[in-house]
């Protein structure tokens, strides 16, 4: 039982940003925009599966943020070195969702930013919050 409790309270200070599959909550469309670029990025990118949750949750938030901005025609600033790194994954993403998904040429840029965020969302979930990967909850990994 002891061994339960540190599982725990190692768990306690790694709070779960979705509890639910954010899928679940869209509408076919948008279902079938998130997948397409979803299933990209499962089987072409590895960034996804850093070792510790709290890396993922950033390495997520800084490659699919500066792919929207890519995406939308923003300028892109990286003033740190991990910026930097996170810039060359966005602009190959971003390069690989132009050419394997046309519709996002029709799409607005507050279209496109609220699908890349639907997406950002689904991939926190499959790689962090639904994931049965304990270790990624372990604080002191």
């Amino acid at each position: 039982m002891a061994k339960k409790e540190k599982k725990d309270v190692a768990r306690a200070n790694y709070p779960k940003l979705y509890d639910h599959d954010p899928m679940a909550d869209l509408d076919d469309e948008t279902r079938a925009k998130v997948s397409e670029l979803e299933t990209y990025i499962m089987k072409n990118c590895l960034w996804q599966f850093n070792s510790r949750g709290w890396d993922r949750r950033k390495q997520n938030a800084g490659i699919l943020g500066k792919t929207t901005q890519l995406l939308v025609g923003e300028e892109v600033e990286n003033p740190t070195p991990l910026d930097k790194c996170h810039w060359v994954d966005a602009v190959l993403l971003a390069r690989n969702f132009r050419e394997r998904c046309a519709w996002l040429a029709d799409l607005g840029a507050d279209e496109i930013r609220a699908i890349l965020a639907k997406l950002h969302a689904r991939i926190d979930w499959l790689t962090i919050d639904g994931s049965l990967n304990e270790e990624l909850t372990v604080q002191n990994y």
